[in-house]
């Protein structure tokens, strides 16, 4: 039961590790007209997945795995807009890791990440309806 849980965790650790960054250094590279909304917007976000891959090493830890420090690919982008462009599809990523995660915790009976994952995944759509908006 663990070890395949134990595995998709990591995963999503990595994945909110390397978001963290990603955002964050969008946070500091952004520059142009419209940059001030939006680095505001990257910095935020960025902090809100540095939360999210807290709260996913505690549960992962209490499982008995050993939370990885290794990050997904870190993609910046270049523009403004390429750089949302790249945040959106990071998080359409976590949506559908999460809703595996929700769905193999539901499986195994494991109420707590299933919960868990339900939270986190709703603040996920939140950063996916921002990007979207953001984009238009």
């Amino acid at each position: 039961m663990a070890s395949e849980l134990i595995e998709l965790l990591n995963k999503a650790i990595a994945r909110e590790i390397g978001v963290s960054v990603q955002y964050m250094w969008q946070h500091v590279m952004a520059i142009g007209m419209k940059s001030p909304e939006v680095k505001d917007v990257f910095e935020d976000i960025a902090i809100e997945e540095m939360k999210h891959a807290e709260k996913i090493a505690e549960r992962l830890f209490y499982l008995g795995g050993i939370p990885t420090a290794k990050p997904t690919p870190i993609n910046v982008g270049g523009s403004l807009e390429n750089m949302v462009e790249k945040d959106l599809e990071a998080e359409n990523e976590a949506i559908e890791l999460y809703r595996e995660i929700i769905d193999l915790a539901a499986e195994k009976e494991d109420s707590t990440t299933r919960l868990l994952f339900e939270e986190i995944l709703t603040e996920e759509e939140e950063h996916k309806h921002t990007f979207t908006i953001l984009l238009k």
